[in-house]
């Protein structure tokens, strides 16, 4: 690991000001990503800015027909918390399957966001439940966020605060893990909504998608067989030594069904 500075940010306006001072700074939440790519000397800040003991990012509330959960959010507590539990049970499901209890009791769900790591879980929520990205400079919708591999619509310096759920009628999440990561191979979140079937995917693809040809099938019929004889261009998942592209694209329409199965 190269040298570098790490300074704890007493509060948001802190952290901000850190970042415009230092132009190589990164923000430190959980780690879970940030760490790793420290020790293999793959990134080299100046300075890591430590945000994860700023209470303003720590808060999970019911707001105005949604579910706001702050940044600092670690993936345990969207897994325990009672209000995720009876607002959205899908999003605390979700939680309780990333990584393992070590990634679960450190990652966060802004970090998660900000990194952007095409096998991640939360993107495919997000994505299907039209959550809309809070910073400190503005609001995001999640379609505008997400922009591929490792790339998302935030600016430099600018910081997720919380992220807005909209409230579903029903949702639930399936995915096929890596059995050493716990990453998704490929994962499906399927939310009805007040105007329709929302289906994002994870894990397949170079970045997080939507399925569009399976919200339209299940639009029409809410049950396993309206997508059973679906399928996505094998061109257009991933392929490594886990998994062939074929392979994955069958997944993605196993775990769709398994997912509408559990509605």
């Amino acid at each position: 690991m190269f040298s570098l500075n790490y300074v704890r940010a007493k509060s948001l306006k802190h952290a901000a000001e850190l970042l415009a001072q230092n132009p190589e700074a990164k923000l430190l939440a959980g780690g879970m990503t940030l760490l790793p790519t420290l020790k293999q000397r793959l990134a080299r800040p100046s300075h890591l800015v430590d945000i994860a003991a700023i209470g303003a990012l720590r808060a999970i509330r019911p707001s105005k027909g949604k579910l706001s959960i702050g940044a600092g959010v670690r993936h345990y507590e969207v897994a325990s918390s009672p209000i995720v539990r009876q607002a959205i049970p899908a999003l605390a499901c979700l939680a309780g399957l990333i990584g393992d209890p070590q990634v679960r009791n450190m990652g966060t769900i802004g970090g998660s966001l900000a990194n952007n790591d095409p096998a991640a879980d939360y993107p495919a929520a997000a994505l299907a439940l039209n959550a809309t990205i809070v910073t400190d400079r503005r609001r995001v919708k999640a379609g505008d966020y997400f922009q591929g591999l490792f790339a998302t619509a935030l600016e430099e310096g600018e910081i997720i605060t919380r992220v807005l759920f909209p409230l579903p009628k029903q949702a639930a999440y399936e995915k096929f893990p890596h059995p050493a990561s716990g990453y998704a191979m490929a994962g499906v979140f399927v939310a009805v909504t007040a105007r329709g079937v929302r289906v994002a995917v994870t894990g397949a693809g170079p970045g997080v998608f939507r399925w569009n040809a399976a919200e339209r099938a299940l639009g029409r019929s809410l049950s396993p067989d309206a997508v059973a004889k679906l399928s996505l261009p094998a061109d257009e998942m991933n392929e490594d030594i886990h998994a062939s592209r074929e392979y994955r694209a069958n997944l993605v329409n196993v775990m769709t069904r398994r997912a509408v199965a559990k509605l």
